[in-house]
């Protein structure tokens, strides 16, 4: 974002002048033509002036705007558009009621573009990592029908919903997580300072002992000699990882495995199509049209094997075919859910019954949260059944045939 100095003429013909914010040159020319000014000359200034200044330090120490800031960002605005507040005054009530210092400055910075004539959505778009592309198009949907009090409402309730699925997961996953993180840290005690110890008991005594304690007594050999090989390898690996996943084909074979995992995979398609569904009937009931809703939809599901088939029934639903072939030819909806937007496009309520699928898709994805835990036990008490053994086997059985030799002896 640059700002631009700028001379135009209005329209009894005046020679006007100011200073705005925008893109580009073409940007500062639309704004001002929607004005009403037609613009004479436009020079770059420079930096943009409405970005708020903040050193470094304490950028550094403020934590950033997280989800639940924007979901009660979104339901304070509903509350005050409700009562009949206007914008500016209400992100000026908002800016003073808090503490973060993040917060302020976002604040800060809509209301110096609101100032400058430009749009709330367009000023949101200079925060990508606040405002994503879905929220941005429904708040630029809201601006152009006149319903952004609705609009808000709607994103307010969207954002709970991620939040309350986000929060689930978490739930259900906290004791895996720890069991395994225990089971990891055990791993390296082990191989890193017990086995040591025992390999040098069992060297006193000068026999030759079982192939799994060998094997045992190997890796750790091997495991202390080269861990900081290995730490920079995991390093490596995880940096290597990361950086295959930034690319669009990297995180689409990721986004695709997961939904293939036995477990934790129909939940992640669940979770996914109900936020497609509750997604694009909030699109497509503000105004949207079906397939810029599909478009805006496709960024926000949080997937890129799925977004590439919701872009598949845009490019469907452009060569004239009906929603329900293109959602079937997809591959990745229930019967059920196919025959229930098959009747939504024949009564025209598809909102209301893409409405009703996302529940669905809600309670079902409630249901496997709550399962998800039972159904992991299982496989951890195997892991850490196979862990023990291995151990006891490796450790304690060549101790255990020395003390009957021992006690054959005397």
């Amino acid at each position: 974002m640059n700002s631009y100095a700028w001379r135009g003429r209005n329209g009894r013909g005046e020679l006007i002048a100011g200073v705005i914010d925008a893109e580009t040159e073409a940007a500062v020319a639309d704004q001002l033509l929607g004005s009403g000014v037609t613009p004479v000359a436009i020079d770059a200034r420079g930096t943009s002036l409405s970005a708020p200044k903040q050193d470094w330090w304490t950028a550094l120490r403020s934590p950033p705007v997280t989800l639940e800031d924007l979901l009660l960002f979104s339901r304070q605005m509903y509350t005050l558009q409700r009562a009949g507040v206007p914008i500016l005054r209400a992100l000026a009530g908002l800016q003073a009621s808090t503490a973060k210092a993040t917060l302020i400055a976002l604040l800060t910075d809509l209301r110096a573009g609101l100032d400058q004539g430009r749009e709330l959505a367009a000023q949101m778009a200079r925060h990508p990592r606040v405002f994503d592309s879905f929220y941005v198009a429904m708040i630029r949907v809201g601006e152009m029908t006149g319903r952004l009090t609705e609009v808000f409402q709607r994103l307010a309730e969207h954002l709970e919903f991620e939040l309350d699925v986000r929060a689930r997961v978490k739930q259900a996953l906290r004791y895996p997580t720890m069991v395994v993180g225990a089971i990891a840290i055990a791993l390296v005690v082990i191989n890193l300072f017990v086995l040591p110890t025992f390999a040098q008991v069992f060297a006193g005594f000068k026999a030759e002992l079982p192939l799994m304690t060998r094997a045992l007594l190997g890796f750790s050999s091997w495991t202390v000699a080269w861990w900081p090989l290995l730490a920079a390898a995991a390093v490596g690996a995880v940096w290597a990882l990361r950086a295959w996943l930034a690319t669009p084909e990297g995180r689409y074979r990721w986004d695709r495995w997961k939904l293939r995992l036995p477990i934790a995979g129909p939940i992640v398609l669940k979770a996914t199509l109900a936020r497609f569904a509750r997604s694009f009937a909030l699109a497509s009931g503000s105004g949207v049209p079906i397939t810029q809703a599909m478009t805006v939809v496709a960024e926000t599901v949080d997937n890129a094997f799925i977004g590439r088939r919701i872009e598949q029934m845009r490019d469907g639903i452009e060569r004239g075919e009906s929603l329900s072939r293109c959602a079937a030819a997809t591959g990745v909806f229930t019967p059920v859910v196919l025959q229930m937007i098959a009747v939504g496009e024949e009564t025209g309520e598809l909102d209301t019954l893409l409405v009703e699928i996302a529940s669905m898709y809600e309670r079902e994805t409630d249901y496997a949260i709550k399962g998800l835990s039972a159904a992991i036990e299982p496989v951890l008490l195997g892991i850490i059944g196979t862990l023990v053994l291995v151990l006891a086997l490796g450790v304690f059985l060549p101790l255990w045939n020395l003390g009957q030799a021992a006690s054959g002896r005397g």
